[in-house]
């Protein structure tokens, strides 16, 4: 019972994640496209989702501020990191370029696993093998400064 009330939470708020960028069009990599294309034939709606989400997280911002700790956790796990390094430029470089032209990031391509697992399937292979290829490389250059 113990471990069920642990995985309740985080499966709900997945599944509600998920079913709102699903109802929200986010899974769909032609909508995302026609959103990120500003000087073709631009498509403004993911805008207004894009618009619920931030008013949705300000009001939860808000909460959180004034919570001595989460409901279904003993601290919170923020962000601490003020500061912008190479590391992150280049990977929010590559996650936008990635995104602008598959249409999809993570959130989406794993909630589309649920509608359409073979047409994203290549996709998420490729976000997993590159995770990992990623932490590999993390571990190796830990194990060469030590």
């Amino acid at each position: 019972m113990d471990r069920l009330r642990h995985l309740l939470p985080p499966l709900l708020s997945g599944a509600l994640f998920g079913g709102g960028l699903t109802i929200g069009g986010m899974t769909d990599p032609a909508r995302v496209r026609g959103f990120l294309d500003l000087f073709g034939s631009w498509d403004p709606t993911l805008a207004f989702v894009m618009g619920g989400a931030v008013i949705v997280m300000a009001i939860a911002w808000s909460l959180q501020a004034r919570m001595a700790r989460p409901l279904f956790g003993e601290r919170f796990a923020l962000p601490d990191r003020t500061d912008f390094d190479g590391k992150l430029i280049t990977g929010s470089a590559l996650f936008g370029i990635g995104w602008g032209l598959g249409g999809l990031c993570p959130g989406p391509a794993i909630a589309s696993l649920a509608l359409a697992p073979a047409a994203v399937f290549p996709f998420v292979g490729a976000m997993i093998l590159g995770m990992a290829l990623h932490r590999l490389l993390e571990t190796g250059a830990a194990r060469v400064q030590a």
